[in-house]
Parts: structure tokens; sequence; C-alpha cells
């Protein structure tokens, strides 16, 4: 059997670059709210793919935990669910989704850790010819790291942060990102999960410890 090929850090951490391959949708889900198991078709998805591995659903590191002919399971607990739209998905939705990083991978994006640090709101969408601009509401506590023209997670998508207001920023997608992704099914009043960028995370976070402003 092939070894799972996903760079693996100190404890066990994988590693995502935010470039989704595309979307899978949910077959089925059992458990009940403490633990939640969701099977997502990733035909297509799921070459070498082991029990163990890693895989990014919508933005969270998941673990593989059953596989039946490209019907791959995993499990949230109630943590993962209080922390991210998953708890919300229902059978039919679709998830975007991107396998571990692996060694000779090109990083197209930026290093992602699928830790979602908390949901945002759509609050307005606006078709700009072929893309389409978001406003999107910043997580309590995250405003100080979200910065604009720096990185941001959204779903697990890899993306630059437009203008900042005081509670939400703007994202501008493009054509390609709305064809391989789910962003172009949300609307106003959805929720997305946010991974907020962890070298900015880090800068922001020596800098207040030395008294400087951001």
């Amino acid at each position: 059997m092939a070894r799972n090929r996903g760079w693996t850090l100190r404890g066990g951490l994988r590693m995502f670059t935010g470039i989704v391959a595309g979307t899978a949708p949910i077959v089925d889900i059992g458990g009940d709210d403490s633990v939640r198991t969701f099977s997502v078709d990733l035909n297509g998805f799921d070459s070498d793919l082991e029990i163990g591995a890693s895989v990014s659903l919508d933005g969270v590191c998941m673990t593989v935990v059953n596989i039946d002919n490209g019907i791959v399971s995993f499990d949230a607990i109630s943590e993962t669910l209080d922390r991210t739209t998953l708890s919300n998905r229902m059978v039919g939705d679709l998830l975007n989704v991107e396998r571990s990083l692996r060694l000779g991978d090109e990083l197209g994006g930026h290093i992602l850790s699928g830790h979602i640090i908390g949901t945002a709101e759509i609050l307005k969408r606006e078709e700009v010819g072929d893309g389409v601009d978001f406003l999107i509401s910043i997580p309590d506590g995250c405003n100080q790291f979200i910065l604009e023209k720096g990185y941001i997670a959204v779903d697990g998508m890899s993306l630059t942060v437009g203008k900042c207001e005081e509670d939400c920023f703007f994202l501008h997608i493009i054509p390609e990102t709305l064809r391989i992704t789910s962003i172009g099914n949300k609307s106003e009043g959805n929720l997305v999960n946010i991974e907020i960028d962890s070298r900015t995370q880090a800068v922001v976070e020596a800098m207040m410890r030395m008294g400087v402003e951001s």
C-alpha cells in the first residue's frame, strides 16, 4: 500500500497551501453532536489516500477514518463543529478539497494548517464582470491580523485581502476561483470558515508584546 506523502511537522501537523483542487459532495452524515461522521465522494482526489491521512475540507484539517471506493469518511468532534461551518452542512453540499502538501509540490498559495479560528458572515455579494466581490465580517479578536493586501484563508482558499474596515473586509474573486471552488455558490448571510495567516499573526503579536502598534 502506498504511503501518504503529505508533509508532517512535529506533533503531526499537516500543511496545506490554500490552492483548492476542486469540490466534492457530502454523501452521508452520521453520528451526533459529540462526534459527527462526514462521508464525502472524493473520487478523483483519492489517489494514494490512506486511513490516517489529512485532507482539507472547506479549510478544516480532517483525518481520514474510512475509505470505500472513493467514498471517504471523516470524524468531526464537537470542538470542530462549534468552530466551523461543518455543523451546518447537509448531504449534497459541496466542500472545497485540498490534499496535504507533498514533497516537491509547488507552493502556489500560502502555508495553512487547516486550524480554523472561527466563522465569518458574508455581508454583501456583488457581481463585477465575470468575477464577484464579497464583503466579509471579521471574527471577534481577529481584526488586527487581517490587513489589506495580506493573506487569509476562506473555506480553505488562499486569498488576498482587499480593503479593510473596522469590522469587515473585501475579497475580489476571479472567475477561475469561482469555477474551481464553492465560493460562487455563496450568498449574503452564508457563513465561511476563516484561518488567518500564521506569519502575520506571529509578527503582530510580537509587536503587541513590545508595545508597538500595528
